[in-house]
């Protein structure tokens, strides 16, 4: 595999949700996520992509490819997807992000228990060595190093000063995204939501 991840790389985990969507990405370069449903933080290194169930029996349940982010915008769906001009949420606000190449893992990440994901965080090694989604979860001690991650990537994609409230409010979600995910974890609860 190029261009892999590395140990400080912040990669989003996101859903693909149907083919034609990987299809988009494989050749236009680009991902989508609707404004009102992304994550808190968007930045990030690398995507990787989960498939759900309309990528078939074969490929469903997964994670099978990555792509470095290039660059972030946002935009309406319309501008998008030009064909669907008349779809209901043709107004409605987008990040658009820049990919380069999909990179096809050497070895799938399987969901394991894991069914239902939309986003969440994890880091360029455990990418790199994950056998299932748990093992990209984040825990309680690398907390902190999670955290600066974020914070660095956020004010390098969007060259923005983050007050001291909105530090604090970040590193709350943060921790309140840690625990949750050991506690799902622990319980062995079938989805990762982090909208």
């Amino acid at each position: 595999m190029t261009d892999v991840p590395s140990l400080n790389d912040l990669v989003l985990v996101c859903v693909m949700p149907q083919p034609r969507d990987l299809e988009i990405a494989r050749v236009l370069g680009w991902y989508r996520i609707p404004l009102k449903h992304a994550p808190k933080v968007v930045f990030a290194d690398y995507l990787a992509f989960y498939q759900p169930s309309s990528f078939g029996k074969e490929h469903h349940a997964r994670i099978e490819y990555i792509a470095k982010v290039r660059g972030i915008e946002l935009c309406r769906r319309i501008d998008l997807l030009q064909e669907e001009w008349d779809h209901p949420r043709a107004n409605e606000e987008y990040y658009k992000i820049s990919l380069d190449d999909l990179i096809c893992l050497p070895k799938p990440i399987l969901a394991g228990k894991w069914k239902r994901i939309t986003f969440f965080y994890t880091r360029g090694d455990l990418i790199n060595k994950a056998q299932d989604v748990s093992d990209l979860l984040i825990d309680h001690a690398n907390r902190a190093l999670f955290e600066n991650i974020i914070r660095e990537y956020h004010s390098k994609y969007a060259d923005v000063y983050i007050n001291q409230e909105d530090k604090q409010l970040i590193a709350k979600e943060f921790l309140d995204y840690i625990l949750n995910m050991n506690a799902a974890s622990k319980q062995n609860v079938d989805q990762i939501d982090l909208e």
